[in-house]
């Protein structure tokens, strides 16, 4: 017989061992036992005000959902796969203290409402937890912008050398990307405070229950308005993995860029050796493993978010058992993300920028050329034309093998007569740079107003 199941009334027939092992979550969903008794003590608390629970059953019941806590925190509860999940392993213990006590907590409720309750508990509470490791990584970006104000970089497209750039911009470009990044968290944790609890099984139910109380108690902005939609919604699970995954690749891309930056062939950086790694038999290697693991782990999250996709997309209203998959590739985005961020930002903080380095060849590529056509333009030659002539001009520099701060007057007038002194004022990656005008550009005071900004809003705590 099945009648110790919670659902085996209608069974004339025990599960199959193999079953239970295949159907088993708590393996995994046993992460959410704190959001499970929250959930329960608030629905016991509303159970208790619209009479459905006399108080003093609501105190029995709180008071053992707390000694259930304590025994999952202390390691001393013991965990079945026959009892399926963290839900019916709690609903348990709590029926072997109180009896049929116990029993009432599932009144007005199912596991249905109940799992996505705890999951969007569960998503919620993550989102602020990565929204403070991004705001950390910011901060450590930011740290950087005043020790570096004066450094210049080449900056880089097609990994060819374009213009130069200060490197307390590029630490604000990162600043830029992780500030859309919270804002994409922001808006999933919107979406995803929404109560579930009250919607049963789809279609809602007929005691008396009082749903806003619930919502109240547990901090969410609001109750679902349709039963049978949010029983099986789960696109706050899907944005909160494609947001997890857009952090990922962020952090990929810093990675790669750092990787590149620390080899000997760009000596760019000197990364903490508390943030590396040796090989087994080349004794000179350094090597950026925290930074390669980064990169590479991020293909996990990118693949999670497809997994989660492909689960969701065939399935009908309202719940299906298909969605106790939706655990695993979430919970496995979170951690991997969590700990690149936790590792990212004292990384930030503890590089050296190799200066000599970047200095040494700050000059070539010819990165003031952009700034030195912009110079034509400004008088009054036709954006294209002074494409042309700059062209010609950086192959005069390429063939010489000189800078164009090192062509004469002649040069230039070679290329267009009404040249002068002027063009000189332009060149060089320390005047190139100082040329720039626009907002958002690399223009010392448009860096220096940045910089300020970002230091107000990240103690403010409103970035």
């Amino acid at each position: 017989m099945a009648s110790d199941k919670a659902w085996g009334g209608v069974f004339s027939e025990a599960t199959d061992r193999r079953v239970e092992e295949f159907t088993e979550s708590v393996s995994f969903d046993r992460r959410l036992y704190a959001h499970d008794i929250a959930g329960s003590t608030a629905h016991a608390r509303m159970l208790a005000k619209v009479g459905l629970l006399s108080p003093d059953e609501c105190q029995q019941i709180e008071q053992s959902l707390e000694q259930i806590r304590q025994k999952i925190e202390q390691g001393s509860f013991q965990f079945s796969a026959e009892l399926e999940d963290i839900h019916m392993h709690i609903e348990r213990a709590l029926i072997d203290r109180l009896g049929d006590t116990g029993r009432k907590l599932h009144t007005g409720r199912s596991r249905n409402d109940q799992v996505s309750t705890d999951m969007r508990l569960w998503v919620r509470e993550s989102i602020d937890r990565i929204d403070c490791r991004l705001a950390d990584l910011q901060r450590a970006f930011v740290a950087r912008c005043d020790a570096d104000a004066d450094c210049i970089l080449p900056g880089y497209t097609h990994m060819q050398r374009a213009q130069p750039v200060l490197a307390a911009h590029y630490w604000l470009a990162y600043c830029e990307k992780l500030h859309r990044d919270r804002s994409r968290l922001a808006d999933c944790r919107r979406r995803t405070n929404v109560l579930s609890l009250g919607a049963a099984a789809l279609a809602g139910t007929s005691l008396p229950i009082d749903r806003d109380e619930v919502a109240r108690q547990l901090g969410f902005d609001g109750v679902a308005a349709n039963s049978l939609d949010v029983s099986s919604d789960r696109d706050f699970v899907l944005e909160f993995a494609f947001a997890l995954a857009v952090i990922a690749e962020h952090l990929s891309t810093w990675a790669e860029e750092w990787i590149l930056w620390s080899t000997w062939d760009f000596s760019f950086l000197k990364l903490p050796q508390a943030f590396c790694t040796g090989s087994s038999i080349m004794p000179q290697k350094v090597n950026p493993d925290v930074l390669e693991l980064i990169r590479g782990k991020t293909a996990r999250v990118i693949g999670n978010l497809q997994a989660l996709l492909v689960l969701v997309k065939g399935l009908p209203l309202a719940y299906n058992r298909d969605l106790q998959e939706d655990k695993q590739p979430l919970f496995d985005s979170f951690d991997t993300v969590e700990a690149s961020l936790a590792l990212a930002a004292p990384l930030v903080a503890g590089t050296e920028l190799n200066r000599p380095a970047v200095a040494e060849r700050l000059e070539r590529g010819h990165l003031d050329a952009t700034a030195l056509m912009e110079h034509l333009i400004r008088r009054g030659i036709p954006q294209r034309t002074a494409h042309g002539l700059i062209g010609r001009l950086v192959r005069t520099a390429l063939d010489r093998n000189v800078r164009l701060a090192d062509l004469s007057l002649d040069d230039f007038r070679e290329v267009h007569s009404e040249l002068d002194e002027s063009v000189y004022e332009v060149l060089g990656v320390e005047n190139a740079g100082k040329a720039m005008s626009s907002y958002g550009s690399t223009a010392p005071w448009a860096v220096a107003k940045q910089i300020a900004h970002w230091k107000d809003l990240l103690e403010c705590g409103d970035a």
